[in-house]
């Protein structure tokens, strides 16, 4: 076996962690997948002359690579509008692939990707690899071009914004599906009132469509709920980032994909895909998330 092969067996063995790492510093499987890619050809070039910690040199290969591209998407118009609905990882209501598993180690909800999309691209780095991976601030340093101390500051105002959005997330599963359920009834009915009392008052929905963008407060949010139920489709049972969630599903193919976080028995985020070429990227096998 020459080195170019040992070199792409070992880097397939830490395939799943590195696109862990690239999904949490891009909520974008695409450009994760993308990133690991440009990775391996970054690896294959420099050979491994000297390398110690093969995995740990891999990881801020990548890193760097997601950095540069994190940095590229602050140019993009859609940035502009002040949000975005991060890519969501999707498996079956019943169980997670173990696809799905890895890049859901730490359970990285929707909620946690939006909020990590509103930090810098140095903070994010700093934050998802020391508080996530467990990298040490003297490695994560040289990425970022600032001192191990300058690092783990970037780190810290990184929690602080992380922390202050988070909220105490219900994690249980048969619970979240009751409160989702109850949703979807009352948005079908055309019930307005019964959709308030499932939402948190502060909630906020979030649709990549034209004229929706982002919505705040349960009035808003049953609005936007009421007019997207008109005429949908079927709707099938997922898990999209570990949490209950659905697809609306029409002629056989989906035409949206709905993330819901609860906390406290209510909805507290929806976030919404409807953007065709975004279904197709994310391959969805209808056959197999009905199973």
């Amino acid at each position: 076996m020459d080195e170019e092969e040992w070199l792409g067996r070992r880097f397939e063995e830490h395939r799943a962690h590195l696109r862990a790492v690239a999904y949490r510093m891009l909520g974008s499987l695409a450009e994760a997948d993308e990133a690991v890619q440009d990775a391996w050809l970054r690896v294959s070039r420099a050979g491994v002359d000297g390398v110690e910690n093969l995995g740990g040199w891999m990881t801020t290969i990548v890193a760097r690579v997601c950095l540069n591209a994190l940095q590229a998407r602050k140019a993009r118009p859609e940035q502009q509008m002040g949000w975005r609905v991060p890519d969501p990882v999707i498996c079956r209501a019943s169980d997670a692939d173990p696809e799905g598993e890895a890049l859901l180690a730490d359970s990285v909800g929707l909620a946690l990707l939006v909020v990590l999309d509103t930090l810098s691209p140095p903070e994010r780095l700093a934050f998802v690899l020391h508080d996530m991976f467990d990298l040490p601030f003297e490695e994560i340093a040289p990425m970022v071009g600032r001192s191990a101390t300058a690092a783990r500051q970037l780190a810290s105002r990184a929690r602080r914004r992380v922390q202050g959005a988070a909220v105490p997330v219900d994690t249980d599963l048969a619970r979240q599906r009751e409160v989702v359920i109850a949703f979807f009834a009352a948005a079908r009915a055309g019930d307005f009132d019964a959709l308030v009392t499932v939402l948190d008052p502060n909630v906020v929905g979030r649709v990549d469509l034209a004229g929706v963008g982002e919505q705040r407060g349960a009035s808003a949010v049953a609005r936007m709920a009421i007019s997207g139920a008109r005429g949908s489709g079927s709707l099938l049972a997922v898990l999209v980032n570990g949490a209950a969630g659905a697809l609306v599903v029409e002629n056989g193919q989906a035409t949206a994909v709905m993330g819901f976080t609860v906390a406290g028995g209510k909805i507290v985020e929806i976030d919404v895909i409807t953007d065709p070429e975004r279904l197709a990227r994310l391959r969805l096998d209808l056959a197999s998330l009905s199973s």
